[in-house]
């Protein structure tokens, strides 16, 4: 199950989400999404877990959570939806 994981501090890595999933289950992947201009983190990502019923207790236990003063948002990502490419400048 793909779990979304937003307002994170902009200090937080990959593997510092990684290490805080492991307490529910394996992770298969954590990746913490970056700004292309800056290459300073968003304050989201998303975790990987293998386990559906591990994933939904992983949901249940951090959703809300303080890391670093910040309450995190939690829950199952949804698909990306398709944006319309507008021209470049």
């Amino acid at each position: 199950m793909n779990i979304y994981v937003g307002n994170l501090p902009y200090s937080t890595t990959s593997e510092d989400l990684q290490e805080m999933f492991n307490e529910f289950g394996e992770v298969s992947s954590s990746n913490i999404i970056m700004d292309r201009e800056s290459g300073r983190s968003k304050g989201f990502g998303f975790v990987e877990m293998s386990s559906a019923s591990e994933a939904e207790e992983a949901i249940k236990a951090l959703d809300g959570t303080n890391m670093g003063g910040r309450n995190l948002k939690v829950n199952e990502a949804r698909p990306r939806e398709e944006r319309p490419r507008g021209p470049r400048y």
